[in-house]
Order: C-alpha cells, then sequence, then structure tokens
C-alpha cells in the first residue's frame, strides 16, 4: 500500500467472491482500506476474487481479521455507518469524514440484528424501490464510496 486510505470498507462474512473482487477495485480507485470479517464464503486465492479484482488485488489494502471484536480492536473508535435495508436515513443525508468506516453484510442476510440494535443511529440505507430486497454489495459499496467522494472525502481529481 503507497497511500493513506480516506475510508474503511469492511464485508462483514462476504459471500461471494466476485462480489468482494469489485469492491476491492472500487476501493483501490477511491483509497479505501478494505477489510474482510471471517468466516468468509471463499478462498481468498479463489480465481473468481482475483478474476473480478483484476490485476488491481496486489495494490489492494485489504486486511482479514478473525471476527467483530478483533476488527473493532483493530479501528478503535473510528466513527461506523451500518448500511441496511431497515434503516429510515439515507445514506445521503450524512456528512462522511475521511477515516469513516462503512461497514456491509452478507449478501443473503445482511447485517446481524446484535449489530444493528447497538448502534442504532449509525444505520444507514441506500433507497430502492419495493420491487427491490436490496442492491448487489458491490453496487451498495460504490454508491456509497462514490456519495463519500462526491462529498470530498477521497482523494480522487
Amino acid at each position: 500500500m503507497t497511500y493513506k486510505p480516506a475510508l474503511h470498507v469492511v464485508l462483514f462474512e462476504p459471500e461471494i467472491p466476485y462480489n468482494t473482487g469489485s469492491v476491492g477495485r472500487t476501493c483501490l480507485a477511491l483509497g479505501a482500506k478494505l477489510w474482510l470479517v471471517r468466516p468468509l464464503g471463499f478462498r481468498l486465492d479463489d480465481y473468481y476474487l482475483r478474476r473480478a479484482g483484476l490485476d488491481y488485488w496486489p495494490q489492494l489494502d485489504c486486511q482479514v481479521v478473525d471476527d467483530w471484536d478483533d476488527l473493532m480492536r483493530h479501528l478503535g473508535e473510528r466513527r461506523r455507518w451500518l448500511f441496511t435495508k431497515r434503516a429510515s436515513r439515507s445514506y445521503t443525508k450524512v456528512q462522511y469524514q475521511r477515516d469513516d468506516v462503512l461497514v456491509f453484510g452478507r449478501e443473503s442476510s445482511g447485517l446481524p440484528q446484535w449489530m444493528l440494535d447497538a448502534d442504532e443511529k449509525a444505520c444507514l440505507r441506500i433507497p430502492t424501490r419495493p420491487e427491490v430486497r436490496s442492491l448487489n454489495l458491490s453496487n451498495a459499496v460504490a454508491v456509497a464510496l462514490y456519495e463519500a467522494a462526491r462529498q470530498g472525502v477521497c482523494d480522487v481529481p
């Protein structure tokens, strides 16, 4: 890594290597660090993970941690935003800051309820029409990161 991350993106127990690879590429594009919380639904040497991340993966600042408590020990008191379809506040209604942590859940079930209950004021949603349960994980991360970039948090031209 040759940059100090502007933001931290956490994938809590990600299941699909394609999504994680795409998220990694977006993180690198905007100068964010990617955190992966085990268990992972794939191996880190997975072909599909590398394929989605293309040749960018070796340049990505990515760290894998064993569980949520391990992640919290690493990230300390940084401000967290929890992305969930169950939140009432839109992701565009907050002012992101450098070093914020953007947390996204499993593709199949999102973030666990205990996590949302512990920090209700940090819960954000990306609005969609009722016909759609949720966005694809890599799309949701891109939407959130580019909003932070639009607000001037990321070091991109």
